[in-house]
């Protein structure tokens, strides 16, 4: 069983930036592919950016493109996400998630708490 813990939430202005990780325990995840997901209050959770096992192919949501980078360090069993010019759209929980190559929230196992990024105007 994997455990995720996301972590570097927090409170920013308009145009700032956080880099939020996604610490992994009880077994590798360097095998697995890696999302990001974020849900703002009574939307859906939606995807933001998905890295492969080796890390060399990656994905984003068009509204986070440009501005958002996922990467994996597989030696600490860690994922991160730099979020730079953050909007107040940008504001919700964001958590972390094993799973297959897809958008679909549906296609991801084990899922993190989750970390809250508030943006404000």
């Amino acid at each position: 069983q994997v455990q995720l813990v996301e972590s570097g939430g927090g409170l920013v202005q308009a145009g700032g930036s956080l880099r939020l990780s996604c610490a992994a325990s009880g077994r590798t995840i360097s095998n697995q592919f890696m999302g990001w997901f974020r849900q703002a209050p009574g939307k859906e959770r939606t995807f933001v950016a998905g890295i492969t096992a080796s890390g060399r192919t990656t994905n984003y949501a068009d509204s986070v493109k440009g501005r958002f980078t996922i990467s994996r360090d597989n030696a600490r069993n860690t994922v991160y996400l730099q979020m730079n010019s953050l909007k107040p759209e940008d504001t919700a929980v964001y958590y972390c998630a094993t799973g297959s190559i897809s958008y679909d929230v549906r296609a991801y196992d084990y899922w993190g708490q989750g970390t809250q990024v508030t943006v404000s105007s």
